[in-house]
């Protein structure tokens, strides 16, 4: 992961304030997110920058956003489309102890989901799993298929903060792109699990099951990163200037289909991210020399 680069500097005061806020000792903050605890320490200092992965991290531990770890704002400051607040993570008022509980719920559950799928898993599964009991979980979510929505909320929260921080160093548009294409690859455990809920929630929508309305928006904030990206690379001249509606929807029609293999075992992650780049290469890139 590359290293954040001309991130304000309140950055260390935002995570503390995050950590803070989560009522859990740093020590333990560093556990769960992986963190040496002298690495997490010299970060909070100003000695040591944080990565981009660490700042992930960081956000999904505490509940906040990556952007707002790094600009001190929710709104878009970064070429990652900001989503709306009501497709993120419900916020709720409550105290950091039942804040930390839900969180841990839809985590957990999010996790089986991904590997079991929803018919195969109970609330009392998830509850086992997170170590309460199954009337709690029903006190946070009233319904598997509303928990399952919000693990939706959840992945949405992730390739966000996962863009913010990967894409905030880039300035070149076709980097970017191509940054934005790896950042979103169903790669590794985290990755595929992703995946893994986006598709399972387009297979609930095809047989016109209700209550996921975070789909088109959350998805609508996946085709306008890579709209204003490929925009923004049409007025440098970088790409080509078809209708940037059309190269989006070619693109992102390739990503899903491939997306799709990957999981189902014909194509591997790094195929895949090959056969995009080339298709940016030989389509929205503008050639040397070329006229559109």
């Amino acid at each position: 992961m590359p290293e954040p680069e001309n991130i304000p500097s309140g950055i260390a005061e935002r995570i503390r304030e995050a950590i803070r806020n989560t009522g859990l000792p740093q020590r333990k903050i560093a556990r769960r997110t992986g963190f040496e605890e002298s690495k997490l320490s010299k970060s909070l200092s100003g000695t040591r920058k944080f990565t981009s992965e660490e700042i992930v991290l960081l956000a999904t531990v505490t509940g906040v956003t990556a952007n707002w770890l790094i600009t001190g704002s929710d709104a878009a400051q970064t070429p990652s489309a900001a989503p709306p607040a009501d497709i993120l993570p419900k916020r709720h008022r409550e105290d950091e102890k039942h804040a930390q509980r839900r969180r841990s719920i839809i985590e957990r559950a999010w996790w089986l989901f991904s590997e079991q799928g929803y018919a195969a898993v109970r609330i009392a599964d998830i509850a086992k799993d997170v170590g309460v009991s199954t009337p709690t979980v029903h006190y946070y979510f009233p319904s598997k298929q509303a928990l399952f929505a919000e693990t939706l909320h959840y992945s949405v929260k992730l390739a966000y903060d996962r863009q913010v921080a990967g894409l905030q160093p880039i300035t070149d548009p076709v980097a970017q792109l191509k940054r934005l294409v790896e950042l979103q690859l169903p790669l590794g455990a985290e990755g595929r699990a992703e995946w893994s809920i986006w598709l399972q929630t387009w297979t609930k929508l095809a047989v016109r099951e209700g209550g996921l309305d975070t789909h088109s928006p959350g998805y609508r904030r996946w085709t306008s990163t890579v709209h204003d990206i490929i925009s923004a690379g049409q007025k440098t001249g970088h790409f080509v200037t078809v209708d940037a509606g059309t190269l989006t929807a070619e693109l992102t029609a390739m990503f899903d289909g491939m997306g799709i293999q990957v999981l189902t075992g014909n194509l591997t992650p790094s195929q895949m991210f090959a056969n995009i780049c080339g298709f940016i290469d030989r389509t929205i890139i503008q050639q040397q020399g070329a006229t559109s």
